[in-house]
């Protein structure tokens, strides 16, 4: 039987995860926390070693969530917003709550019925939409387009050896090197608290 969690040692070092440039990182999402009795994400890399979590000890729609390297330092943070008629979260780097990253807005559109959410920088006095997201989140089955209309990142169901496919639970996360693994992550866990 396949594993999911391969090797569970945590490095003491924090080394930002590399994107190959031959091609697209693929990642292992477990929908669970390493932690007892918590909610969250653990993030495999290719070779088994732990890269990403998210450990939350409440369930439910969480108002603040952190994503963390291996080691239990914050990455980014990720804050619904609040008094909003849509669905969105902002993200912030690491620890801090001012100067946010970029927002992630579910899409309420009944014309374009293909796109989940669209990511929007937050430099500027204008909003600029740098991703789009679409396909089926539920179904594990999501592509997300940048601004040149290039997929970048995909979510998609992950397979054992022999064709058995895994539940809803595990996922493959394939990153392109145009984009940053730790915002494919975090977008991710924005998609699972707006579809899920």
């Amino acid at each position: 039987m396949a594993k999911v969690y391969p090797n569970a040692v945590v490095p003491q070092t924090h080394q930002p995860i590399s994107v190959a440039t031959n091609g697209p990182l693929v990642l292992t999402v477990w929908k669970k926390s390493l932690l007892f009795n918590c909610y969250g994400f653990t993030v495999f890399d290719p070779n088994g070693d732990l890269v990403f979590r998210v450990d939350n000890y409440t369930a439910g729609t969480k108002a603040e969530i952190v994503l963390m390297d291996a080691s239990g330092h914050s990455l980014l943070t990720i804050r619904r917003k609040r008094l909003s008629l849509l669905d969105n979260w902002v993200v912030y780097d690491g620890d801090t709550t001012s100067n946010p990253l970029f927002t992630v807005t579910k899409n309420v559109s009944l014309l374009n019925t293909k796109s989940l959410a669209h990511v929007s920088s937050t430099g500027s006095k204008t909003k600029r939409v740098i991703y789009e997201i679409e396909g089926s989140y539920t179904q594990r089955c999501c592509s997300v387009y940048d601004d040149k209309r290039q997929c970048v990142a995909e979510i998609k169901r992950k397979e054992a050896v022999g064709g058995v496919t895994f539940g809803g639970d595990v996922f493959r996360l394939l990153v392109q090197p145009e984009i940053d693994p730790t915002v494919a992550m975090a977008l991710v866990v924005v998609l699972d608290q707006m579809f899920m």
